[in-house]
């Protein structure tokens, strides 16, 4: 099994296929912590991250924000007071796309350096 935090983002272009069942199943266990959610036929991967603070929960943001820039590869982004909801899928193909899985174990890495 590939640990996702070791991968690379690769280039995604329109027309890319989705992640098949079998790759889900394999990436999926790596991030247990984020849900697949169907939002309008389109497959996302969801998570909220709990802070002690909007000041914490806004330096967060912003990291992941520096994370997307490096990889080009950007989530929605939901900044409240104490939590940080993120969520990762891959726009040009309309649903989720290896990178995403990848980001989405990055993104915990950095809430469990955050905590």
């Amino acid at each position: 099994m590939a640990e996702l935090q070791q991968m690379k983002c690769t280039a995604c272009e329109r027309g890319a296929p989705t992640v098949t069942e079998e790759e889900i199943a394999e990436y999926h266990p790596q991030i247990p912590d984020w849900e697949i959610k169907d939002v309008g036929g389109v497959n996302q991967l969801e998570r909220s991250f709990k802070f002690r603070n909007f000041k914490k929960a806004l330096a967060f943001t912003n990291r992941v924000g520096e994370i997307a820039e490096q990889e080009g590869h950007h989530p929605a982004l939901l900044t409240e007071w104490g939590k940080v909801t993120v969520t990762w899928w891959t726009h040009k193909i309309g649903g989720l796309h290896q990178n995403d899985f990848i980001m989405a174990a990055r993104t915990d890495d950095l809430y469990n350096e955050s905590a």
